[in-house]
């Protein structure tokens, strides 16, 4: 079975930086992407960003703005999420899911995944 495990939330000061890990156990090959997604309060789950770990492809969602990178390190099996220059707009639950598969395929739609983390919290303050 395929386990998906965040860490790394918290609380941070607005223009501050945060990294998020994530871990996606039990895929069978190599041909599987992971994502992370975010929800705000009282707003729709949307893509943050999504790297492949056949080729480390990656895509980002409008969200990212550039001040988010998605990185692998699959000696560890972890994915980063790199955030700089957090903005208070950028607290939200942030969710790392996975599925089999190329990130390309998927478009950002989250019901594109099957598995998922429990979310961890960021919060940013002005």
């Amino acid at each position: 079975d395929v386990r998906v495990v965040e860490s790394g939330g918290g609380l941070v000061q607005a223009g501050g930086s945060l990294r998020l890990s994530c871990s996606a156990f039990g895929f069978t090959s190599d041909d599987h992407s992971v994502a992370w997604f975010r929800q705000a309060p009282g707003k729709e789950r949307e893509e943050v960003a999504c790297i492949s770990r056949s080729d480390g492809s990656t895509q980002y969602g409008d969200s990212a703005e550039g001040r988010f990178t998605i990185a692998s390190d699959n000696a560890k099996n972890t994915v980063y999420l790199q955030m700089d220059s957090l903005k208070p707009e950028d607290t939200a639950v942030y969710y790392c899911a996975a599925e089999y598969g190329p990130c390309v395929e998927f478009y950002g739609d989250l019901n594109a995944y099957e598995y998922w983390g429990q979310g961890t919290q960021v919060t940013v303050s002005s």
